[in-house]
């Protein structure tokens, strides 16, 4: 690298936590000067990496011409794309995007909607408050349009340190998007927690289209979805309002045509065919989750985090991945819970969680599954960032 006399910008991946300052020291030693601290896996440095990548390629764009120099020309497309034995033409691409946030409160039935929007399954799914943790993305494509669904934990008031991170996320996520979408479920009634979330969507209302959504419509009557409409128009001013269900698909198609009718003229940012940006082992660990989380009642919910520590494929094993996962509870009774009598429990999950793995990457697993206690992990800062938080 040296030699090639080009910048050197030195990147330590993989560092999660104490363990890793021993190696940033050695790469320091390398003398390309201070090395960026990198964990792909919990999104630490991402923001510095940017940074350089973007100095750079700043440092690399030709100056801007000045738009009054410039000439008013008509160009008319020909049918053919133009291409040439040196390679395909440069063409205008109509497709738009926009980034859409699905919020709400606990339950509201939000990763639901967006699995059904997206037509498969990227976020897990449960009957358990506060089930999402990261804010989530899954993909639209059509022809016209592509839209980036950002599914975002439910809005509530924190008991924890993580729940404080939680509400975090979900407020950056507002903050960044171009819509969003406020989810009330049409089988409860219009509630403070609702009422506090509008209030905040109105600070932003002004320069970000908001469209309520009354979802759940497949639980209920007519009469209560037309009641629910007409309470969320008294909680704020909605650019629209659309009642779903995501369950049998009632007018899921009539809300993407809503949220498309609010997008600019843009490129589309995501090839067609992908369904979420989401690193595979995140959505591995929360398969392990969704399945550790059904059955188990209380604050048992709360308190299960899983990280993957290994994904590989086996050696000389092209048709099997070896995924090596650690569950965390917070006291050693839960880790009781979770593992069950002589550990079949535990057992249960793991095939709920392979099949469903499997089915995600298209390929046989071997799934390795052990259970930690991290005391109070919710409430202690430095275990919410091993963990990912």
């Amino acid at each position: 690298l040296r030699k090639s006399g080009k910048e050197v910008h030195l990147i330590a991946n993989k560092a999660e936590g104490r363990q890793a300052d021993p190696g940033l020291m050695e790469a320091y030693s390398l003398g390309f000067g201070e090395p960026v601290a990198l964990s792909a896996e919990h999104g630490l440095g991402l923001a510095d990496l940017h940074a350089i990548v973007s100095k750079a390629v700043d440092a690399k764009a030709p100056p801007k011409p000045d738009d009054e120099f410039l000439p008013e020309v008509d160009i008319d497309l020909p049918e053919d794309d133009g291409s040439t034995e040196e390679g395909p033409a440069l063409r205008w691409n109509p497709k738009r995007y926009l980034n859409v946030a699905i919020v709400g409160r606990p339950n509201a039935g939000k990763s639901t909607l967006m699995n059904a929007l997206v037509g498969s399954k990227v976020a897990i799914t449960s009957d358990k408050p506060q089930t999402t943790r990261h804010a989530i993305r899954g993909l639209v494509h059509r022809p016209d349009a592509q839209l980036i669904i950002v599914d975002t934990p439910g809005l509530h008031r924190p008991r924890t340190l993580l729940g404080e991170r939680l509400n975090d996320v979900v407020r950056e996520t507002w903050s960044e998007v171009d819509v969003v979408g406020f989810c009330v479920p049409a089988d409860q009634r219009v509630g403070p927690g609702d009422r506090f979330i509008a209030s905040e969507l109105v600070k932003i209302a002004r320069h970000t289209p908001v469209v309520g959504i009354v979802t759940k419509t497949d639980l209920v009557s007519q009469q209560r979805v037309a009641e629910s409409l007409v309470a969320m128009q008294k909680v704020m001013d909605f650019a629209d309002l659309v009642p779903v269900s995501a369950v049998d698909g009632y007018q899921v198609d009539v809300l993407t045509d809503v949220l498309v009718s609010h997008l600019p003229p843009g490129p589309a940012l995501y090839p067609d065919g992908e369904l979420t940006d989401e690193p595979e082992s995140t959505l591995v660990a929360e398969l392990v989750r969704e399945a550790a989380l059904e059955g188990v009642r209380d604050e048992l919910p709360h308190s299960i985090a899983v990280v993957v520590e290994e994904m590989n494929p086996r050696e000389g094993r092209e048709d099997l991945l070896d995924i090596y996962a650690d569950v965390y509870v917070e006291r050693p009774s839960q880790k009781a819970i979770v593992l069950g009598r002589g550990g079949e429990r535990l057992k249960r999950v793991g095939s709920t969680a392979r099949h469903q793995i499997e089915a995600l990457l298209g390929t046989r697993v071997y799934l390795d599954l052990h259970v930690k206690v991290a005391k109070d992990w919710q409430r202690d800062p430095k275990q919410l960032r091993r963990l990912g938080f």
